[in-house]
């Protein structure tokens, strides 16, 4: 009687290379920089207005998790799932576990208060739905999430954090 191992075993290697690719793992790539969490949902009614509007109020924080590298966000993009995006125009350094705020609308960027905005007043995250994608200046992932206003955010407060 012949045992047979080997197609087993090479299933086995298949099925690990196949899961080690799938997009569940795929979200931890190799960067400092990742998605601390999104305030997807602004507080109020929705308005893009550049001028009284609530775009400001939607949110992304980007923190660089290293312990020992500085980041700069220069050239950095931010995607939607339908495509919107931004790329970060200009120098801004993410100490070791520090962190920024993207914000919608217009607005001054601070290096000391944190906050860089998009100067564009139209909301970038979906309130029901969205999935928010962070590339390298060479295109490369750093982090992707995807996130339902039900699945996501028991509390309903329009946040979801992701790395802490």
């Amino acid at each position: 009687m012949r045992t047979r191992y080997v197609p087993v075993v090479a299933a086995t290697a298949a099925v690990a290379a196949v899961l080690a690719a799938s997009p569940a793992q795929a979200a931890e790539y190799s960067s400092a920089l990742k998605v601390k969490g999104v305030q997807y949902d602004a507080p109020g009614p929705d308005s893009n207005r550049c001028s009284g509007g609530n775009t400001k109020d939607e949110y992304l924080t980007i923190k660089n998790y290293s312990r020992s590298s500085t980041v700069n966000l220069k050239g950095y993009v931010v995607k939607d799932a339908t495509g919107n995006r931004f790329t970060f125009p200009a120098d801004h350094y993410l100490q070791p576990g520090d962190y920024v705020k993207l914000r919608g609308g217009h607005g001054t960027d601070s290096d000391a208060r944190n906050v860089v905005y998009r100067q564009n007043c139209n909301f970038i995250w979906n309130n029901d739905k969205d999935t928010v994608y962070l590339y390298k200046p060479s295109g490369a992932h750093a982090d992707t999430h995807s996130y339902t206003k039900s699945g996501s955010d028991p509390d309903g407060n329009g946040y979801i954090t992701y790395h802490g």
